[in-house]
């Protein structure tokens, strides 16, 4: 039987903006088995950043219960979600947030700084096969300036696989990026998934990037509007290799 990494089980998400109630998420429900690609889509209000938050152990829902690899995350206490938001997913931003003065191998490190199990020499060996991973081993003592855009986002996605979480948790991880590197970045995305078995979900608003997913969600004012596999995944190498080439990925 499928090991489900997530399920939701009509989550609901209401709070006040002055004196109006805002209904964010008005019953949503789903699960993601280990080993998926699956996108969210929504256009802006549709409850998708709400939902992302969630799936992130960064808010709490008002109804309906969320469960991450079998832990319910309702019954959590603010530091047990930081712990299990450290342990079981990884997280990958549209700005990368790196630290600007600080080398890809330490940036990869910094997850691992908040546990106390593991020495400096396995946080140091870890971080470096995160970073050959993702391709960047030539680039480990380099700062986030010396590295282009989809470089800075390998580093990002580096730090996120680091501590071998159960979920890779991307909010519009190419936003920032040309075309050739946002297709090198999903190439990137579905060899994680299709050779190493990674669970990746990716929330977007281009059905472009959606394409590359093995599944897509369709949110629409705060409910799920549609819940489809890709019968025709396309593979972002073979995107990729039809572009011109440039140094920027």
């Amino acid at each position: 039987m499928s090991n489900k990494i997530l399920e939701l089980q009509e989550i609901k998400r209401e709070f006040r903006v002055g004196s109006e109630l805002v209904r964010a998420l008005k019953g949503v429900s789903f699960e993601v088995v280990s080993g998926e690609f699956l996108t969210i889509m929504g256009s802006s209000g549709s409850g998708k950043t709400t939902l992302l938050n969630t799936l992130g152990c960064l808010d709490k829902p008002s109804d309906g219960k969320y469960l991450l690899d079998g832990v319910d995350v309702g019954k959590l206490s603010r530091n047990e979600l930081a712990r299990l938001r450290n342990h079981k997913i990884g997280f990958v931003f549209q700005a990368y947030n790196l630290l600007a003065r600080t080398s890809a191998l330490e940036n990869v490190e910094l997850p691992l700084l908040y546990n106390p199990e593991i020495s400096v020499k396995e946080r140091k060996e870890r971080a470096m096969r995160a970073l050959e991973a993702v391709n960047l081993a030539d680039r480990l003592d380099h700062t986030p300036s010396q590295l282009s855009g989809g470089q800075q986002q390998r580093v990002a996605i580096a730090r996120a696989l680091v501590n071998e979480p159960v979920m890779i948790l991307a909010d519009e991880a190419t936003g920032n990026l040309d075309s050739r590197s946002s297709y090198s970045i999903m190439a990137l995305l579905q060899d994680l998934n299709q050779q190493q078995g990674k669970t990746i979900v990716f929330v977007t608003h281009e059905p472009d990037i959606a394409s590359f997913s093995n599944r897509t969600i369709t949110l629409r004012d705060g409910k799920v509007m549609k819940d489809s596999i890709n019968d025709n995944r396309r593979s972002a190498k073979e995107v990729l290799a039809a572009i011109p080439a440039s140094d920027d990925y």
